[in-house]
This record gives C-alpha cells, structure tokens and sequence, in this order.
C-alpha cells in the first residue's frame, strides 16, 4: 500500500544548522506549497492501483524528495541509501516513516518510475512561483562544469575507433 503524502510531519523531524542542513529545509518549504505536485507523482506511480493491504510502501512524496536529494546532491543510489540512513536531515528532507530506510533498488525502482514530463512540469510549476518572488527569472541555466579524470587516452591513434565500436 502506497500514500500519496505523509499525514503528519514529525515533531522529531531535525534539520541539520549546517547550510546543506538550511537549503533542505528551505526546499521542503517550496515543495509543502505545491501539494499538486504528490498528485503528478502518484500518477506516475499508480497509487490507485496498488491494494490497500500488505506492506506500506515509501509515499509518493518520499519518492519525489528522495529523487530531488539524490540530484541535488549528485549521489548515485547507493550513496543516496546510506545518506539516508546516516543523515537526520535528509531523513527529515525525505519524510521517511521512522527507522525505514530504503535500500538502493528500492530507491532505484520507485524514483525512476517518475516521468520525464512529470519533472519538466514541477520544473515549470516551481520556476513559475520563483518568477513571481524575483528569485529567478528563468533565462539562464546553471550547470557544474567541473572537470574529472577520466580512463580515456588521448586521441592520438586509431584504438579510438575500437574503443567506441561497443567491442
């Protein structure tokens, strides 16, 4: 059985004073404005369709906030799981039931259940309300560039070409 929101949040509910521990919760503010948001997430999730017995399964917003952290904090799923397991402010973030942690093909299965045109629609609704307050106006677009080592050799002969043929 899956919810679509958490009913309650926890009073136990703590946000780290650190500034990652303030963005998350100035994060989680934005998205308790936009509860339509849950329901584009359950329709992607077919919460109508799953049976009101058996095990209760992460809401649909665990999964949106458990999806938005692992981007923001460009984790894979296996990072994403034990950060949620070891930070009380991404649990907090996340709305997790107490002492449920997910595991990586948990995280994996629901979070890519979400739709390409569910994110650029909460992309659109959230930028919208960021226009309105002047905290954004929608005509740049941010990206990392950093630069990584990667095990790739120079282009200097043609073992390039094998290397690409998928051989």
């Amino acid at each position: 059985m899956r919810k679509k929101c958490i009913d309650q949040v926890s009073i136990f509910d703590f946000f780290s004073n650190h500034e990652i521990g303030k963005e998350l919760k100035g994060m989680s503010e934005q998205l308790d404005q936009h509860r339509e948001i849950m329901d584009w997430i359950a329709m992607d999730l077919h919460i109508k369709d799953v049976f009101g017995t058996g095990r209760n399964g992460l809401s649909a917003e665990s999964i949106l906030r458990c999806a938005i952290l692992k981007q923001y904090r460009q984790l894979n799923y296996q990072e994403l799981a034990f950060h949620l397991s070891d930070s009380a402010s991404f649990q907090a973030f996340a709305r997790l039931p107490a002492k449920i942690f997910p595991q990586k093909s948990v995280l994996q299965k629901t979070i890519s259940l979400i739709k390409g045109d569910t994110w650029e629609r909460i992309n659109q609704c959230l930028l919208k309300e960021a226009k309105q307050k002047k905290v954004e106006s929608g005509k740049k677009v941010r990206m990392d560039s950093t630069v990584t080592e990667v095990m790739i050799h120079e282009p200097t002969d043609s073992s390039l070409l094998w290397d690409g043929s998928g051989s």
